[in-house]
This record gives structure tokens, C-alpha cells and sequence, in this order.
């Protein structure tokens, strides 16, 4: 691997991470339960975004499929979450 794609990844897997971590502040702290669906959002995306940079980084495609789980599942939950706070409900009889 090229040694600035090497160190590129590492820049920004440290940036994910930052954003992870503000994500999670958002998601404790938030003062609306609309911030703390935000903010689990954020964090589902830089998480799948880390593990899609850490895939690149290391050369192996498994963590390809990993992310597409996970960008799966967080876009149902978070789709679920909303149509909650919406509506009070996720299942309308």
C-alpha cells in the first residue's frame, strides 16, 4: 500500500472517531429526543464510514459487507425511531 493512502486512511479514521465521539455527546446530552435520534444517526454513519476506511486500509473485503449491514440496519432503526416520535407508534394496526 501506498504510504499516503496509508496515512490518509489514518487521518481519517481519526476524524470518524472524533465524530463518533461528538455523536455520542449529542446522544447523551441531547435535549430532544429528536437530537438523540440525530445523534445516533451520525454515529451508525461515521461507524459504517470507519470501518469502510479501515477496510481500505487493511485490503480485505470483508469489512465491505460489514458496513453495508450496518448501513443497512441504522437506516430501518433510524427510519423506525422517526416514524416513532411521529407518530407514537411503529406498527398502526
Amino acid at each position: 500500500m501506498n504510504t499516503v493512502l496509508y496515512w490518509a486512511a489514518s487521518f481519517a479514521l481519526l476524524c470518524f472517531v472524533l465524530g463518533m465521539a461528538c455523536a455520542t455527546v449529542r446522544m447523551v446530552r441531547g435535549p430532544t429526543a429528536q437530537d438523540r435520534v440525530l445523534g445516533l444517526d451520525a454515529f451508525y454513519v461515521n461507524g459504517m464510514l470507519g470501518i469502510l476506511t479501515f477496510g481500505i486500509r487493511s485490503g480485505t473485503a470483508v469489512y465491505f459487507d460489514v458496513a453495508l449491514l450496518i448501513a443497512l440496519f441504522g437506516f430501518v432503526g433510524a427510519t423506525a425511531m422517526a416514524k416513532f416520535l411521529l407518530r407514537g407508534e411503529v406498527i398502526e394496526p
